[in-house]
């Protein structure tokens, strides 16, 4: 009877102890370039995170670590927040690329997905959005309204997603504005209030009455509201708290559906690597209202633009384009294809500037 009653007890325990288990929650970590209150870039993604927790409550845990230098430090958060349990670890900006194949491949029952990164591992996946899609309407809206035909571009660092979009804007610009002229700072970082600031005010004091960013704060809107007379747009997040003026409309970046499926996808145990690379059409690239101070034909133009984007019927990377050295790129309707965008190191003709190396 004893011997029942130790194997009885036994069993009990073993069954609560594996309810428990089957209860436990998927871990899931995100490690962000900046801080979650950028307004721009990380502000997106950590909203991503907590759609995340909104979505799956009590069946997912989310952490995560803001402000993580690209480089040796990312490992190290990494590899703590696979040691802390994490099932799935989104590493969200670019220069994570080899700290998150490094770390991989010590923890393969891990699964990561790295963001805006070409390197695929069996347990890391890639995604990115095309945000040069947006960028084509930007720059349609900024040479129908400059005054002064000089556009001031901010940007981050000289990789292909950067290049990619200067190029969209140029392109769109030019297009509707044979006289448009860019002139292009590279701040080097994503987010630093102080450098953008600096950086906005220059490209005002060269000309510039419309400034375009790729980096994350929202110290270019207000050095342009400050200036006066200067149209802004919002990067990766609305900023409209500067709308109607200046900024007159944004890129918005949507996260929050991907990480809902693929974390959907470590849960019911079908995730496996691939490469995502979405935009307007699936709403991972979002274009935030244009505001009345756009004029209502320009308003009207853009809209069509980003509907035929979406619908597949327009590509911004169609020829004739010739690169800036003026030698051809592509023929008259011929369309960029993705390895030549995913690798561009190229400005397309008419962008006097180098990019530095």
């Amino acid at each position: 009877m004893k011997l029942k009653s130790l194997l009885l007890g036994g069993a009990v325990a073993l069954g609560l102890a594996t309810t428990a288990q089957a209860e436990d929650p998927t871990k899931v970590g995100f490690v962000f370039v900046g801080p979650i209150g950028d307004g721009g870039w990380t502000y997106e993604h950590n909203e991503g995170r907590l759609a995340v927790e909104e979505h799956f409550g009590d069946k997912v845990e989310t952490v995560f670590q803001e402000s993580v230098p690209e480089g040796a430090d990312a490992e190290r958060v990494l590899t703590q927040m696979a040691l802390g349990g994490a099932d799935l670890i989104f590493t969200t900006s670019f220069g994570y690329m080899d700290p998150t194949i490094n770390v991989a491949a010590k923890f393969p029952d891990v699964k990561f997905e790295h963001a805006t990164g070409y390197k695929r591992a069996d347990n890391v996946s890639t995604y990115s959005a095309r945000f040069y899609e947006g960028r084509a309407i930007q720059g349609h809206i900024a040479g129908k309204m400059t005054e002064s035909n000089i556009i001031g571009y901010i940007a981050s660092y000289p990789i292909p997603e950067v290049i990619r979009g200067i190029n969209s804007a140029y392109i769109h610009a030019k297009k509707v504005n044979p006289d448009v002229e860019f002139k292009i700072i590279w701040a080097f970082t994503w987010f630093d209030p102080a450098k953008e600031a600096d950086a906005a005010k220059a490209l005002i004091d060269q000309g510039a009455d419309v400034i375009l960013q790729h980096t994350d704060s929202t110290a270019p809107q207000a050095a342009a509201e400050e200036a006066g007379g200067v149209i802004t747009f919002g990067q990766a997040s609305d900023m409209g708290e500067y709308a109607p003026m200046p900024r007159v409309s944004s890129i918005i970046d949507n996260w929050a559906p991907y990480y809902i499926a693929r974390t959907a996808a470590v849960i019911d145990g079908t995730w496996e690597s691939v490469d995502t690379w979405d935009g307007i059409s699936t709403g991972m690239v979002g274009i935030g209202e244009i505001s009345d101070a756009v004029p209502a034909d320009v308003k009207a133009e853009a809209l069509a633009l980003k509907d035929a984007i979406a619908a597949g019927e327009y590509h911004p990377f169609t020829g004739p384009l010739k690169k800036a050295d003026g030698s051809d790129w592509l023929a008259e309707g011929e369309v960029a294809d993705d390895g030549t965008l995913l690798g561009m190191s190229f400005y397309v003709e008419g962008i006097d500037a180098e990019i530095p190396q």
